[in-house]
């Protein structure tokens, strides 16, 4: 994929920014804040497959605990905002992720 940028795109997207820039930061800041909750999802799915000690669609034996989905969640980070994640779980409700406290 090329992308083409001329100069009079660029001179506008700077003469914007500087007009708006509360504008310009608050699209930055949702960018943050969706970066953030997928970094955290992720870190969960892995906190959940090293629990359960497979992958994810892996299966040992026939009574073994395995995922049951995710549940969303949301919380607020300072300077940061609202930030969603979707926190996974198993089977038996056993696993409690230390990436987000639960009664934070």
């Amino acid at each position: 994929m090329k992308i083409e940028i001329n100069l009079p795109d660029i001179q506008s997207f700077i003469k914007d920014i500087q007009e708006k820039p509360a504008k310009f930061f608050q699209a930055i800041r949702y960018d943050v804040r969706k970066s953030v909750g997928r970094y955290l999802t992720g870190l969960m799915k892995e906190e959940l497959t090293e629990f359960l000690g497979r992958k994810r669609y892996q299966r040992k034996g026939k009574n073994q605990n395995h995922w049951n989905g995710s549940y969303n969640r949301s919380y607020t980070l300072k300077d940061i905002g609202k930030v969603a994640v979707k926190v996974p779980r198993d089977r038996k409700g056993e696993f409690q992720t230390k990436v987000i406290p639960r009664s934070q």
